[in-house]
């Protein structure tokens, strides 16, 4: 059942903070801070707040700016890392954010004042330090303490590890005795080294005492945060300890599916390989107390696209979001995995729709519109974010890090490729596993090909070196990697915090 969704609208009700000055966090609500929490129920209603950045809606209100959510349609992990790649078109019907985003041009943050910034997240941390503290605190039995605590520790990791791959080490109160004292108005960075120390000293935390499959859906679960403890290993090359958390992941009972598609479909997404979701369900408007929605095909269908449930989506012609054609074509035709890329379709006027007569680019087609009982509503497919396939995938690449190409990490790579993309598509050739560039080379491809459209692309053509090289490849240029810091906070910085190279 989907139950995470109803308590954080609760939540969200009951909660709600910002920050006035520097790095400080105030709550503010129904709830006094002198008598709220004090109940274990109270701690659930509390802690529930962590969850606030990691839904997909349209955002959260803040005293400090209309905020994203990590995974809202906008400013989310799909426009930050994917339409920056050479996955996803260059897009120039709506101007903005869209031109901005799809051409990696990052300037314009410069200017960007605190609304629908993430830099702001740097309060959200202290807000979790907070509730860690009372947490800690709290006359609550040891074990409900370190459940609470491992959610809490888990949302600080992740939102952590998301501003590092933006912005680089950033200021962050991670000591409660600092909050409200002068502390908060420092906004010196803090080292790479305790950056990087802290996420992973809370995500093991969280991976140590989060369940495996919690009773609410939807929740943080062991999975996740030893993925993203993964993913953060890799992102700084540690690929032993990459390896290491890769395979305690594949102990852990997860299965890949035979059918890529089932991943994406609202009747089948939970299932053996999906280790953590966003839960989404249909019918939603992406406001902050619903549920969290998935509105992809809104952004993904060109007007003349005949869906299933939504039949007008935003597009005025061409789709706003479309793969490119060279990633299209670097996939073999029997590849399973581009059956959710439509090249060719029938349109309103029952007009053939292709390449050849105009079509941008493949309609991206993978959270299907079979769901939802309202007009031309948003969909309820969820939005995986951990699964067992990039683990193994990510694996592979450590192993063939540390190692060289060995038949271990050849055969990761095969099992996600047939059980994916089918067995008519074959092992992968032998000539791209004779040495370990050339590999790495085929494994950042099999990356490519299983996890598009998930915010993963940049972070990964980053990692391997090929970031530049593959927006050259669909016409866009390459400035620096990391966003720009906000001008707003360097002034308040007073001269501590830095901008970043290039900018």
């Amino acid at each position: 059942m989907k139950k995470i969704y109803a308590l954080l609208t609760i939540s969200a009700c009951i909660l709600s903070s910002s920050c006035k000055k520097g790095l400080e966090p105030e709550l503010y609500g129904n709830y006094s801070t002198t008598n709220f929490p004090r109940t274990e129920a109270d701690f659930v209603r509390y802690v529930a707040e962590v969850y606030k950045p990691f839904q997909s809606k349209w955002g959260y209100n803040d005293p400090a700016g209309y905020q994203n959510d990590w995974f809202s349609p906008e400013y989310g992990d799909i426009m930050m890392f994917d339409m920056p790649s050479d996955d996803i078109n260059i897009f120039t019907g709506w101007g903005g954010i869209f031109t901005q985003f799809t051409t990696a041009s990052f300037n314009f943050l410069v200017n960007q004042q605190s609304g629908n910034n993430h830099f702001e997240k740097i309060r959200f941390i202290t807000r979790i330090t907070q509730i860690i503290s009372d947490v800690e605190k709290s006359s609550l039995s040891p074990a409900a303490k370190n459940t609470y605590l491992a959610e809490a520790r888990m949302a600080r990791g992740w939102c952590m590890y998301y501003l590092l791959q933006l912005y680089g080490p950033l200021p962050v109160i991670l000591d409660p005795a600092k909050i409200n004292t002068e502390a908060e108005s420092n906004l010196s960075r803090l080292s790479r080294a305790d950056f990087l120390a802290a996420i992973v000293s809370d995500l093991n935390f969280a991976s140590v005492n989060l369940p495996k499959t919690p009773a609410e859906y939807g929740r943080f679960n062991q999975g996740l945060a030893l993925t993203v403890l993964m993913r953060t290993y890799m992102n700084e090359k540690d690929f032993v300890n990459a390896e290491k958390v890769g395979r305690q992941i594949l102990t852990m009972g997860y299965a890949l599916v035979t059918d890529y598609g089932s991943l994406f479909r609202e009747a089948t997404e939970q299932n053996a390989e999906t280790i953590w979701a966003v839960t989404c369900a249909p019918d939603q408007s992406g406001d902050e107390n619903r549920a969290s929605f998935n509105p992809w095909v809104f952004y993904t269908y060109p007007k003349d696209y005949k869906g299933n449930k939504v039949y007008s989506s935003f597009a005025g012609g061409d789709a706003p979001i479309s793969a490119t054609w060279s990633f299209y074509d670097s996939f073999n035709p029997l590849d399973k995995r581009r059956e959710l890329l439509v090249a060719s379709y029938v349109n309103k006027s029952n007009v053939i729709k292709n390449r050849a007569n105009g079509l941008t680019g493949p309609v991206i087609a993978k959270y299907p519109d079979l769901g939802g009982t309202l007009d031309n509503p948003y969909q309820g497919n969820d939005l995986p974010k951990a699964r067992l396939g990039d683990v193994m995938l990510m694996l592979a690449e450590s192993i063939n890090q540390n190692s060289g190409p060995t038949p271990e990490a050849v055969g990761l790579v095969n099992q996600v490729r047939l059980a994916h993309g089918g067995a008519a598509l074959g092992n992968v050739p032998a000539s791209a596993t004779t040495d370990k560039n050339t590999f790495d080379a085929w494994i950042l491809k099999e990356q490519g090909w299983d996890n598009y459209f998930e915010g993963q692309r940049k972070t990964d053509l980053v990692r391997h070196g090929q970031w530049q090289a593959a927006l050259a490849s669909v016409g866009k240029t390459a400035g620096p990697v990391l966003f720009p810091i906000p001008n707003y906070a360097i002034t308040a910085s007073n001269g501590k915090l830095s901008q970043n190279q290039g900018y």
